[in-house]
């Protein structure tokens, strides 16, 4: 059933302004990207679809099938994943020899400064989600996701019921990273399954010079490794070099909004396309500019 869905006019992290649409908003899950898969469409269409992590090389099919709605394709990118099947040793020989030696270098350097150990919680069982929603939120609501992107981990009585719902089902786990008791980051995954979703990270800036985040990532990696219960670690939609660097495999994805041929629609989605082309535009030259310089350093 469609429902009222925000599109954004962004430039990297900051929005500039939302327009509303009422969409159907169709996301894939990491093992339908990974074969290829097709998603149906609801009969009912309201102004159209939002789909997200459509594989790239299903996007001309789709759009043979669906030819009465006006395509629009709002990003692409590459869909990261790790395998959690791998064993840690493994995996960490599939990271190159000098992303290792940052990551430890990264990890030693938050291990002295907490005084010899590291003081990172996991948080599993539904008695424990109480602690870590409370712990996660005063690191949220001090990190960019949330002050930025409105990408916070969510608050409230609803929030930690559906948290402790999925404890009570062992598809949830949490880590809180410590510095002097205080909590400096954190990293919540839900899972469908035997994946887990790469779905709220956040640190405090005020530690940003330590890397809590991918410190908390990087041992959380290996906690999972070693625990043995989940396959694949889903780390979802969009880019980024943490994604990257923590990843062992990529689908090729993209965006695709089709839209009702409306006139207000049609005046949006051409409006979207406009402003998702300059932005892309200015980031490679301001790309290829940056590049002119250090050649000429």
């Amino acid at each position: 059933m469609s429902a009222s869905v925000t599109l954004p006019f962004r430039i990297g992290a900051r929005t500039l302004w939302r327009v509303r649409r009422r969409l159907n908003r169709i996301p894939l899950s990491l093992d339908q990207a990974r074969r290829g898969e097709l998603p149906t469409l609801p009969a009912e269409p309201g102004d159209g679809h939002l789909i997200l992590s459509l594989p790239e090389a299903c996007c001309d099919e789709m759009l043979a099938r669906y030819r009465n709605f006006r395509p629009f394709i709002r990003q692409r990118y590459k869909r990261f994943y790790a395998a959690l099947d791998v064993g840690f040793d493994a995996y960490l020989a599939g990271i190159s020899a000098k992303s290792r030696s940052t990551l430890r270098r990264k990890l030693r350097k938050l291990v002295e400064r907490s005084g010899g150990t590291l003081d990172l919680r996991a948080y599993r069982r539904p008695e424990e989600m109480a602690e870590f929603h409370r712990a996660a939120r005063l690191v949220s609501e001090r990190s960019y996701q949330e002050r930025l992107l409105d990408a916070g981990l969510p608050d409230g009585p609803s929030a930690l019921a559906e948290m402790k719902g999925l404890a009570a089902r062992d598809q949830v786990r949490g880590w809180i990273l410590h510095l002097d008791g205080q909590p400096i980051a954190y990293l919540y995954a839900p899972a469908e399954g035997t994946t887990l979703i790469y779905a709220y990270l956040g640190y405090d800036p005020d530690h940003a010079d330590l890397s809590p985040g991918t410190v908390l990532q990087f041992e959380a990696m290996r906690q999972l490794m070693e625990e043995g219960r989940f396959r694949l670690f889903d780390f979802t939609e969009g880019e980024g070099q943490h994604k990257k660097l923590f990843s062992t495999g990529e689908v090729a994805c993209l965006d695709l909004l089709l839209l009702r041929p409306t006139p207000a629609n049609l005046m949006i989605g051409t409006a979207l396309a406009g402003f998702d082309a300059f932005v892309a535009s200015a980031k490679r030259v301001l790309r290829s500019s940056l590049l002119r310089r250090a050649v000429r350093r």
